[in-house]
């Protein structure tokens, strides 16, 4: 069954993920130096999947907008 158009979320498919696929872990092993070339694949350790949050910048506010306001007073 499909979903609606009209029910779809623009931003629905990026969400945070919490598991990592195989090859995903390993890589993040491999970094952290808990895993290395011939160890076995099965039985991995569990890694931690890092959430993003990305926090909106202020604006800063440039001598146009203080001249803009002051002709407004």
């Amino acid at each position: 069954m499909t979903l609606d158009k009209s029910l779809k979320v623009s931003g629905g498919s990026i969400k945070s993920r919490n598991v990592m696929t195989r090859v995903e872990r390993l890589t993040r092993l491999k970094e952290l130096a808990r895993w290395k070339e011939g160890d076995p694949v099965l039985g991995i350790p569990k890694t931690r999947v890092i959430k993003v949050s990305l926090k909106k910048k202020k604006k800063v506010k440039g001598p146009e907008e203080d001249d803009k306001k002051k002709k407004k007073k």
